[in-house]
């Protein structure tokens, strides 16, 4: 290797050089820029206490939901099952969102193709694009299942998934036998958790119903064993977390949707498109497990009617289990559904979190925070701050159409609240945006914004540090790899707030810089 230094600009510094700031000054008189003055007028405006009444009565425009869409969700449900390809019925355009989006966050390639519907097909349907992409997509990458989703185009011009695949079948494009199957997901309702639940509940039902077998729960090998699903999860160190708590319990399982495996394989020179994920023939058997665990239960509402209705399984229902009391309700219901004691390690691991709390407490004791993701985290994240001190006051969830109950979580959430004086300020706002929050943030300061790196930009306006808990996370690297549920994830959580808040009295600039805090 040669020892000269090859320098290759940094892209966060090559765009402060003369040539491209000349090239952004030269691009000004074709924009008809404002002047400096009328910008930093209407920037001091948008601070201001009436603009946050006027940024609250907006109805006709959303800025910079914190949600995705729809069928986002349902590439990552796909690619939580063996050899299944993520086959989306619409553009290339919005199959490459996705699957950007999702790598950046996991650093891992997303395997998904695209029937590529361009403008003839918006007019006379896609089916024809469906039937050569299935035929191509299944030749191509092999899979043992390919997993057929939609976006806005295919939705507004009413292509019917169902009769499509049926064609594809009849002209020989793609085996009888060979499993497809498939969700509606338009972008225009709902969002990414919609997505997830309803490919989730599709993949469940078509392998359920392709098997042609009899739901009989609590019977045969499958009988023993405990269903878990774990929801639209951006951390794959949960799905680790969970077998380490199912394992302490010596119980059988099964993960219904396990993605980790894709967005956590490892680079052993050679690339495979699918790496993991819950094995097809597992699926129908499920039907005869002794429960399922449901650890987002606002994200699966579909899922749950499915497997309760036509499964006729117990099921028990959670928000994501963060902090040391939502995990004992975890425990409490792997021990209800197995009738297994909860193992001593466990308590064990409990005790050393509580003392972890002990020794953070002081420097997170009424520390207010704005809180922003979706519901089920963020249940979790307000019982988490709820016992350690931390006193949410404003509390965000973008997830509040039609396709989401916000009601009934808003009632959930301020129940919650009620339950410690740390909750006597906060104040829930359902189906509102990032716009929103940076009013809030600006007028009524806190110490320090949760959520994910879309917040950055209002945290940054309002001088808020910013704990990156939730998804996406694009500017910070393998947070995902670090498990945010049960005691070690309390632990990690913890652990992440409190040096940021450490972090910020050594910057204090008025205060004194100890060496031991």
């Amino acid at each position: 290797m040669s020892k000269e230094r090859i320098d290759i600009p940094d892209y966060s510094t090559l765009f402060t050089e003369e040539r491209y700031v000349q090239q952004r000054e030269n691009k000004k008189q074709f924009e008809a820029p404002c002047s400096d003055e009328a910008k930093a007028e209407a920037l001091a405006y948008s601070k201001s206490a009436e603009y946050l009444e006027k940024n609250f009565e907006r109805k006709a425009v959303v800025i910079n939901p914190h949600k995705a869409c729809q069928p986002l969700g349902s590439v990552m449900a796909a690619l939580g099952f063996e050899k299944t390809l993520p086959f989306v019925h619409g553009s290339q355009g919005c199959n490459s969102y996705f699957r950007s989006h999702l790598s950046r966050h996991f650093k891992e390639p997303t395997p998904a193709v695209s029937s590529s519907m361009t403008e003839d097909a918006a007019v006379f349907g896609g089916m024809s694009n469906m039937i050569d992409g299935l035929q191509n997509a299944v030749a191509l990458y092999k899979p043992e299942m390919v997993a057929v989703c939609t976006t806005c185009m295919a939705e507004v011009i009413g292509d019917d998934l169902s009769a499509f695949i049926g064609n594809a079948r009849q002209k020989g494009a793609i085996a009888e036998d060979f499993p497809v199957t498939f969700a509606n997901t338009p972008s225009f309702i709902g969002s990414h958790i919609t997505g997830y639940d309803a490919m989730i509940k599709n993949i469940l039902s078509q392998l359920f119903d392709r098997s042609g077998q009899t739901a009989a729960p609590g019977t045969g090998e499958e009988g023993e064993k405990l269903n878990v699903l774990l929801g639209f999860e951006p951390y794959t160190g949960n799905f680790a977390e969970i077998r380490k708590i199912l394992n302490a319990f010596d119980t059988k399982y099964t993960i219904l949707g396990d993605h980790s495996g894709n967005y956590d394989s490892p680079a052993n020179g050679e690339y495979e498109y699918y790496y993991g994920g819950t094995k097809l023939a597992d699926v129908p058997k499920a039907a005869n497990a002794l429960g399922s665990l449901v650890l987002q239960k606002y994200t699966l509402k579909k899922t749950q009617e499915y497997i309760s209705g036509t499964w006729k399984q117990p099921i028990s229902s959670l928000s994501t289990p963060l902090g040391v009391k939502a995990t004992d309700k975890l425990l409490e219901a792997i021990s209800q559904l197995t009738g297994l004691p909860v193992p001593e390690s466990l308590k064990e691991e409990r005790g050393r979190v509580v003392d972890a709390y002990t020794d953070s407490h002081p420097y997170l004791h009424g520390k207010r925070v704005a809180l922003a993701g979706d519901p089920d985290l963020l249940l979790g994240l307000i019982g988490f701050c709820l016992e350690v001190g931390i006193e949410p006051v404003h509390i965000l969830c973008s997830n509040g159409d039609v396709e989401f109950d916000g009601k009934k979580w808003k009632e959930e959430v301020e129940a919650l609240l009620a339950t410690s004086p740390y909750g006597s300020e906060a104040t829930v706002y359902v189906g509102k945006d990032l716009w929103h929050l940076r009013s809030l943030l600006i007028n009524d300061p806190v110490d320090l914004a949760i959520g994910s790196s879309h917040v950055k930009f209002a945290a940054k306006d309002a001088g808020v540090p910013l704990v990156r808990v939730g998804f996406p996370i694009f500017d910070r690297h393998h947070m995902h790899r670090n498990p945010i549920i049960g005691y070690q994830g309390a632990l990690n959580l913890l652990t992440l707030i409190v040096n940021i808040v450490l972090e910020q009295l050594d910057n204090n600039p008025s205060g004194l810089v100890d060496l031991v805090r």
